[in-house]
């Protein structure tokens, strides 16, 4: 199998709309929550969430593109050409069929979706939709998009696994290379889901924190008194290379995308499995695939979303395949973005990506009073940032219908 290594990264979210305004956030301790500003919200139950500010498309993107796209597919094509940016990647040097893109996106144009069916029961596109309706709001659009800016012409798609999708995208691609089916991949997550509908749905179901007087510290994994998650929205790509190509042309390496494994829970539609059973085994088979043991992985950014039962859920499978491994540090960095649902695994993998590269673990958050359940074997980095040495990392992402998402990354020796 060929080796897969990271050549590029982008990003647009809460703490930034690049990745070293994100990362000096992260490591700041920044929370990015706050009362929502896209709609009214007085009547749901939540009316906070962790919002992209200030975003201005026209930087990346082009009239035309704004106009026929969802803010989830401008999220998209903002990031990726961050990445390829950062890449140095010269297309034009290329094969255009050997440069793919796999995308990951939850729940797609939920924007478009509601604006459209109100102008409609309105009136005011009577008798017709938009001729934008469909192509704004189709998951596969952003991946579709992305490879006709840049001209890739190689495997295309999108994947949905709900909040697992972004990891699931990324091992899609990981597994294209390794495979030789593709040289380069463009891959990552986008959502755009804080609109009505979406938070709305989400706060019926009370998923999501109702700390509305305190939002800033609504987001708090681990904490006793946590009551749900806080909804996040921007998106992360990542740029996948065959190692040879990438060596040959002498591209910067971030570090190795070395193992990558999904699971099922088959337990629950929307619970975790409660002893974490699906979610250890998918943390066992990607270090299996990466040749690694338990004790040597040194950081995990776990799922975490700051739900009463997902959290520990997620706890007993990491005790589970790890022990009580004495230097395996944990953060949980939605406790400052929030949960980014489709694009939440693309984000936290460039979180664990620049852990390796900094050597530096963000913290965790908000952690007033440790959940008395959460054992003290765990070593949770709190409130600040930790330099210590990090060779591997893993970035852990699951989702409604009981999908579990691993990916380990490694130093590149």
């Amino acid at each position: 199998m060929k080796r897969v290594v990271v050549t590029g990264l982008g990003t647009v979210n809460p703490l930034g709309h690049d990745i070293q305004s994100f990362w000096e956030n992260l490591l700041a301790g920044t929370s990015s929550a706050g009362k929502i500003t896209r709609f009214d919200a007085s009547l749901f139950r939540t009316q906070i969430a962790c919002e992209v500010k200030d975003f201005d498309p026209k930087r990346y993107l082009d009239r035309n593109e704004i106009k026929r796209s969802d803010l989830f597919t401008q999220y998209a094509l903002y990031s990726a050409s961050q990445a390829m940016e950062d890449s140095g990647l010269e297309v034009d040097k290329m094969d255009p069929f050997d440069i793919g893109v796999v995308w990951g996106v939850g729940q797609g144009g939920m924007e478009t979706f509601e604006t459209e069916v109100e102008n409609y029961v309105k009136g005011e596109y009577v008798p017709r939709f938009s001729p934008f309706f469909v192509p704004r709001l189709i998951v596969n659009m952003a991946s579709g998009l992305i490879s006709m800016k840049f001209g890739l012409q190689g495997i295309n798609y999108a994947t949905v696994s709900a909040c697992a999708t972004g990891n699931t995208a990324i091992m899609d691609a990981f597994n294209y290379i390794r495979m030789g089916k593709g040289k380069v991949f463009v891959t990552g997550g986008s959502e755009a889901p804080i609109t009505a509908a979406s938070v709305g749905g989400f706060s019926a179901m009370k998923a999501m924190s109702a700390r509305n007087d305190d939002p800033l510290t609504a987001s708090r994994p681990y904490d006793q008194d946590r009551d749900g998650f806080v909804m996040g929205e921007g998106a992360g790509a990542i740029i996948l290379e065959e190692y040879e190509h990438a060596k040959a042309r002498g591209a910067h390496i971030y570090a190795e995308l070395s193992g990558a494994a999904m699971t099922a829970d088959a337990y629950h539609m929307t619970s975790p499995h409660p002893e974490g059973i699906g979610a250890s085994k998918a943390m066992q088979l990607a270090l299996k695939e990466a040749g690694l043991n338990p004790e040597d992985l040194d950081y995990l950014n776990p799922h975490a979303t700051s739900t009463p039962i997902g959290d520990i859920s997620e706890l007993n499978a990491i005790s589970k395949v790890f022990g009580s491994s004495p230097h395996l540090q944990i953060s949980a960095t939605k406790s400052m973005t929030g949960h980014l649902l489709g694009a939440a695994g693309a984000i936290e993998a460039i979180v664990a990506i620049n852990a390796i590269k900094h050597q530096v673990i963000p913290p965790t958050i908000n952690v007033e009073k440790l959940d008395t359940d959460i054992s003290k074997d765990f070593n949770i980095v709190l409130n600040d940032p930790l330099e210590t040495r990090v060779n591997n990392a893993m970035s852990n992402a699951f989702g409604f219908g009981g999908h579990n998402s691993t990916l380990v990354f490694e130093k590149l020796s």
